[in-house]
């Protein structure tokens, strides 16, 4: 009886933690901006993120800065992007192994 609980318990711990990484190794299109100016998230200051299946993660793995000016007209401060990524959601972070920017057509 014991041993039966044990592997339960265990099973419910890995099926919830497998719920929190969200694994992309395909490229997928989400939607980016300033987590704070865009999402709505809380923050210190302007910092990337990316909106997945409609849940805003803040980046980790590249910054705001590395992709031109936020503040510009077409800044992630002043609008919604895509961007093609791959990485995890983990933590209730993204964590980004490649990401690129869409040209907007």
């Amino acid at each position: 009886m014991k041993k039966a609980l044990f592997i339960l318990f265990l099973f419910i711990a890995i099926a919830a933690q497998a719920q929190d990484k969200k694994a992309t190794e395909k490229p997928q299109i989400v939607e980016t901006a300033c987590g704070e100016c865009q999402f709505g998230m809380k923050g210190n200051g302007c910092d990337l993120a990316v909106r997945i299946d409609g849940k805003a993660y803040f980046v980790d793995g590249t910054t705001i800065d590395e992709h031109g000016d936020a503040h510009a007209k077409d800044g992630f401060c002043n609008a919604i992007r895509k961007a093609s990524v791959t990485g995890k959601v983990e933590n209730n972070r993204f964590k980004a192994t490649s990401f690129t920017l869409v040209k907007e057509k």
